[in-house]
This record gives structure tokens, C-alpha cells and sequence, in this order.
């Protein structure tokens, strides 16, 4: 059972789904960059509820059933903020005693610098976590058409220059094949709908970014921040991951004091594909250890662990 709950972040209206939980841990989580809460959670969100725990997955502003405007842009130091006031209203919701932070993709970065503040974050999980904004993009650029790429930056451009005189956002998809103006065109991002909507269940998500938000997406590098994670953070690899990649989130798990490493098999959706039984019982296995209170000892949340 769930229920319609919000918060408020930055004077704007945040929804979210509150599934109450039995065990005095909370999951906070969202979906990938543009990706709202219903098809980014919840087949995560069901599961750690069924195991015990609560869970707040909420959309951030501007996007899904979230207030703010304008619609479909995503800035970063906002989506944060938004997740600091669901931390923080997680925390106070009954019966919570501990929280943890659950995201992917984009997010999934936001995990590392979120984990790194004095926000009273027991747990943490990074999901095919995009962490070195400049070296994926160089990567994506291999599966773009140069024509393709041109418009792309151009239309950024336009949007940018537009939302200083408060013109309506230009959009692009989050996913297309090659040629297309997409802010992804690798292989595995084709597998988008298949992944994260196979039922054609949620036909409210609009699969678009403004155009404007694509910069700041290229150059976000939170593997600046892995050094000074401050509480256990599983990270979730997928080893062929051409959206997010592997070598650079394997990286930053050795870099993070209180790491814990899965690698699995697959492109960037593998945990909601093949590989979906195996990273939800590592991940609700590592919840246990972190969250439930179960099982802790002393030196729990100190020795970094690696699972293969």
C-alpha cells in the first residue's frame, strides 16, 4: 500500500508516493534525469517495501506530478535541493529511524554528493550512476552523427538564450537512435522503454528534457565527492554500460571510504532487465545490513565490502 504525500523544496510543491514500512528504515529515491518517480521506482520501490522498508519516491521539481516551472528543466543545484527536503521529510515521517538514498543514472551521482553532506544519511545506493559527466559524453559522442550533434548543441544554445527572456523550453528526447536530436543515442539507451515502461503503463511520463538542462548535465563530475562519502554506498556497475560506464563509477567505488561494489552483467538498464533478481537482492541485502537494523555491529558501516 502506498499514499500520495509532498514536500516542499525551494517554495515548490515536491509529490511523492509514501509506501509505510515496518522496520524503522526509509528509502529515499527518484528516477534518472527526466525520468519520474512511477517507472524510475517502482519495481525497486515494491520490493524493499515488501522486505520492511518504508520508501519516499517522489519527482522533482518541474517534472511528473511535482509543481515548478517551467516544465521538463532540470537544474541540478535545484534537484538537490529537492533532494535535501526529502531527506529531511523522510526522516520525520512515524516511525522512521534511518535513512537511506537510492537513485540512477544522473541521479545516481547526485548519490555520491548527497552521501558526502551532513545530511544524517545512514545508507546509500548508486545505481548505473552517471559520475563523470565529461568522459560519458565523450563516449556517447560515438553513437551521435555529427549533423546530429550540431543540432543538438544548437537548439541548447537557443533554449539558453530563450530562458533569459522567459521563452517556452525547447525539448529533445531523453532517448533516439543515431541521428536523431536526443540527448542519448547510445546503444543501451535505446532500451529505455523496454526497460523502464514495457507495458506502456505510464503514459503520463514525457520522455523529454529541455533543451538547456543538457549542458549542465555534460559537465557534472560528482566523483569529486567520493573521498568524503560519510555512510556505507553500494555502488551498482553494469559492466557493458555505454550510458553511464563502468570504468569511471569502478573508480570512484575504490576512491569511497565505506564502499561496496556490484558489478553485473549488461548495458546501463541490466538492473531493471537480466539483471534485475540479482541487484535487488544485493541491494535489499545491503539495506538489511545498513538500514534495518539488523545485524549491525559496531564496525558495519567502516569495512568496505565487495560483492561480484
Amino acid at each position: 500500500m502506498r499514499e500520495k504525500v509532498s514536500f516542499i523544496s525551494g517554495g515548490v510543491a515536491c509529490a511523492a508516493w509514501h509506501y509505510p514500512g515496518t522496520n524503522g528504515g526509509c528509502v529515499v529515491m527518484t528516477g534518472g534525469f527526466a525520468v519520474t518517480k512511477e517507472p524510475g521506482t517502482d519495481r525497486f520501490a515494491e520490493r524493499f517495501n515488501a522486505a520492511g522498508f518504508s520508501v519516499l519516491a517522489f519527482d522533482h521539481r518541474n517534472f511528473g506530478e511535482s509543481a515548478g516551472e517551467p516544465r521538463q528543466v532540470a537544474r541540478i543545484p535545484d534537484q538537490l535541493d529537492d533532494w535535501r527536503a526529502a531527506i529531511a521529510y523522510a526522516a520525520a515521517l512515524p516511525g522512521v529511524e534511518r535513512v537511506a538514498i537510492w537513485a540512477f543514472s544522473l541521479p545516481g551521482g547526485y548519490i555520491l554528493q548527497l552521501a558526502s553532506e551532513d545530511l544524517g544519511i545512514s545508507a546509500a545506493i548508486a545505481q548505473s550512476p552517471n559520475v563523470d559527466g565529461p568522459t560519458v559524453t565523450r563516449n556517447a559522442s560515438r553513437y551521435q552523427t555529427p549533423g546530429a550533434a550540431l543540432r543538438l548543441v544548437g537548439r541548447a544554445i537557443l533554449d539558453n538564450l530563450g530562458a533569459l527572456v522567459g521563452r517556452k523550453p525547447r525539448l529533445v528526447a531523453l532517448a533516439g537512435p543515431p541521428g536523431t536530436v536526443a540527448l542519448l543515442n547510445t546503444p543501451d539507451a535505446q532500451q529505455t522503454d523496454e526497460a523502464l515502461d514495457p507495458d506502456n503503463r505510464y503514459r503520463d511520463w514525457q520522455q523529454t528534457l529541455a533543451a538547456r538542462s543538457v549542458f549542465a548535465a555534460t559537465l557534472y563530475r560528482p566523483t569529486k565527492y567520493a573521498p568524503n562519502v560519510r555512510c556505507p554506498l553500494l555502488y551498482v556497475v553494469c559492466e557493458a554500460d555505454q550510458s553511464a560506464l563502468a570504468a569511471p563509477a569502478v573508480a570512484a567505488a575504490e576512491r569511497t571510504p565505506t564502499a561496496e561494489l556490484l558489478q553485473v552483467p549488461g548495458g546501463h538498464y541490466a538492473p531493471f532487465l537480466d539483471a534485475h533478481e540479482q541487484v535487488v537482492g544485493a541491494e535489499l541485502a545491503f539495506l538489511t545490513r545498513h538500514l534495518s537494523g539488523k545485524n549491525q555491529s559496531p564496525s558495519a558501516d567502516k569495512s568496505p565490502q565487495t560483492a561480484a
